[in-house]
């Protein structure tokens, strides 16, 4: 089931992503070599808890951490850990925001001390197929176009689009209706509306899509174990076209 959001709870969202948005900004001085995955958590979860809102995703279906922190070749939904960083290394770090009880859902990727140009250029590819995307969410569009967007562009260099894990709904919770695949038909699938509100979070690998799963049954990695890449906004359909949530104040006109 698909639920529209007025504007009052759209409004809401976007306080709850602007609490999201600054801990992202945060961390890109506090991501450095040395530090670990786990003092990651605890600067997320103790910097959420001071601005009054809760880490929605401890708890969420049994997981048990405020981030989740995947490393180089792991995909997504990594655990946090105490094992240092290293120079070169590529984290994205992905956490959700509950602010007086709406939600909110962002991923970042950071490069740890100065990024080679393999992981430069699978960054800079990640982060514009996520505004290609955002670009189609219109109304009037199909969720096709969003995923065509975007698959056309990574295939196009030579990356592969991971097709497991896609974007989604969000609001009141997690994650909800309408799936939102990074790949796809233009002019296919469900016609956005105003007041939906989902993410859009394309996971790109250098080598080829598909994934293996670690036996702990959350982290995923590339099966072929080249690097993989995430960035994920919250945004909302309306008249004036995608208004970005978890706007971290640098991504142009959106």
């Amino acid at each position: 089931m698909i639920t529209l959001k007025s504007q009052r709870e759209i409004d809401q969202m976007a306080e709850s992503g602007a609490i999201l948005a600054d801990v992202h900004r945060h961390l890109r001085s506090f991501i450095k070599p040395g530090i670990t995955s786990w003092d990651i958590e605890e600067f997320v979860r103790n910097f959420i808890e001071s601005h009054n809102a809760v880490a929605a995703q401890i708890g969420f279906e049994g997981y048990k951490y405020a981030t989740c922190c995947s490393i180089n070749n792991e995909i997504c939904h990594g655990f946090p850990r105490k094992k240092a960083l290293k120079e070169g290394d590529l984290i994205k770090v992905d956490m959700c925001v509950d602010y007086k009880g709406a939600i909110s859902d962002s991923c970042w990727a950071y490069a740890v001390g100065e990024a080679s140009p393999e992981v430069k250029k699978l960054m800079d590819v990640t982060k514009k197929a996520l505004y290609l995307g955002i670009e189609q969410a219109v109304i009037g569009n199909r969720i096709g176009d969003i995923g065509h967007a975007i698959e056309s562009y990574v295939e196009g260099e030579g990356y592969g689009v991971v097709r497991d894990f896609i974007g989604h709904g969000i609001g009141p919770t997690i994650h909800e209706d309408p799936m939102v695949p990074h790949y796809g038909e233009a002019g296919k699938g469900l016609r956005l509306r105003e007041g939906m509100v989902i993410t859009i979070e394309p996971m790109v690998n250098i080598g080829d899509w598909q994934m293996k799963m670690d036996p702990n049954g959350w982290t995923a990695y590339t099966r072929d174990g080249s690097l993989s890449c995430q960035y994920e906004h919250s945004l909302a359909i309306t008249k004036d076209g995608p208004r970005l949530l978890t706007s971290q104040g640098e991504e142009g006109t959106y």
